[in-house]
């Protein structure tokens, strides 16, 4: 299941993820056997076996190849302030690849191009990209670097500022690329280290943790709840071996603590009921 960013605060490509369900992915690092510069990108070669066929019918079905990159990860295996700076995308002394002569200012913009190198090293030019994971923990171990509320309130409104210019990336600029951020939810009951479970705009009582800067307005819209409405009196009401027809829904707002600077906000409903119709039983 996806929720879309209300339109009016983001650009229609920026979705966030609300599933716990797992699909078949690639996570920049994993997958590629050279990835620094951007340039120099290309996927293992003990991959071939298995990742060829998955490219071939991408390219022969016109459908996107799906990644999942996390600067959060590359800060953790290189924690100097200035690295962090470069997966935040705040000022830095940005990074250089000499082979193209193309400056990257953050650490997304060159893990994307590191997967369009090495996707076109094999000849897969027409295949876009898609960010089907990306977020920021704002909670971790002890051990655990970065995985902070101020770090992950900054790279989430950095991530939608960023992609909302539609400035694409040094070497595909002006591309925009699909984006799903991970996630709406925090994962409560997964395992692994504390920064495996945290990386929800809302926890699982629906409280907020960190929102896009940019998508406060949507923080305060209320969750709808469709819920059957009582058949009125009259109605009609279907006879036995009849096929049923719908008597209507109620459009619930649900009560949310803290939706409305920290007021609880009580429940409305608002039923539709649809034409009558009779159905005949065939």
């Amino acid at each position: 299941m996806v929720a879309r960013l209300p339109r009016r605060t983001v650009v229609e490509r920026v979705k966030l993820l609300a599933t716990t369900s797992r699909s078949p992915r690639c996570t920049p690092w994993p997958c590629t056997s050279a990835s620094d510069p951007p340039s120099s990108g290309a996927f293992h070669p003990d991959l071939a076996g298995s990742l060829d066929p998955v490219l071939d019918f991408l390219h022969q079905n016109g459908a996107p190849f799906m990644i999942n990159p996390y600067p959060y990860f590359a800060y953790a295996s290189d924690t100097r302030p200035e690295t962090l700076a470069f997966c935040l995308f705040q000022p830095n002394a940005n990074r250089v690849d000499a082979a193209f002569g193309l400056t990257y200012t953050n650490m997304l913009d060159a893990q994307l191009d590191a997967i369009r190198a090495a996707l076109d090293a094999k000849g897969y030019t027409d295949v876009d990209i898609v960010i089907s994971e990306i977020g920021w923990p704002y909670k971790g171990d002890a051990d655990e670097a970065g995985a902070t509320v101020d770090n992950a309130r900054a790279y989430n409104g950095n991530l939608v500022a960023h992609l909302k210019s539609q400035a694409g990336t040094p070497r595909t600029p002006g591309k925009s690329v699909d984006t799903y951020i991970f996630a709406l939810y925090d994962e409560d009951l997964k395992g692994g280290p504390e920064s495996e479970r945290p990386f929800g705009l809302y926890k699982t009582d629906l409280t907020r943790t960190t929102t896009p800067g940019s998508a406060r307005a949507a923080a305060r819209r209320l969750p709808t709840i469709l819920t059957p409405s009582p058949p009125q009196q009259g109605m009609l009401q279907p006879s036995r071996g009849a096929t049923p027809t719908p008597t209507g829904f109620c459009q619930t707002t649900a009560a949310v603590p803290g939706s409305t600077q920290g007021q609880q906000v009580t429940q409305t409903s608002s039923c539709y009921i649809p034409c009558r119709s009779r159905v005949a039983a065939s």
